[in-house]
């Protein structure tokens, strides 16, 4: 049986667009067209933080569910 990618999920794959689509709006100059404060940057900031660590607790996940199907033995 061919292990399977965690990074081919479907909420990590959604989470991976959600992020593309903030950084690709940062990018093109709308947040600068709206004069982003130093405060819509903090939230911007604590929503990429959160994303994040939802990331990392989906591939924890996944990784200790793979560890168990490990045949020992």
């Amino acid at each position: 049986m061919r292990p399977t990618n965690p990074l081919n999920d479907p909420a990590i794959l959604y989470l991976r667009a959600l992020l593309g689509d903030r950084l690709h709006r940062l990018r093109s100059g709308e947040a600068r067209d709206r004069g982003a404060s130093a405060i819509e940057w903090a939230i911007i900031t604590a929503l990429l933080a959160a994303i994040a660590l939802g990331v990392g607790v989906l591939i924890k996940q996944k990784v200790e569910q793979a560890a168990g199907n490990i045949k020992t033995g």
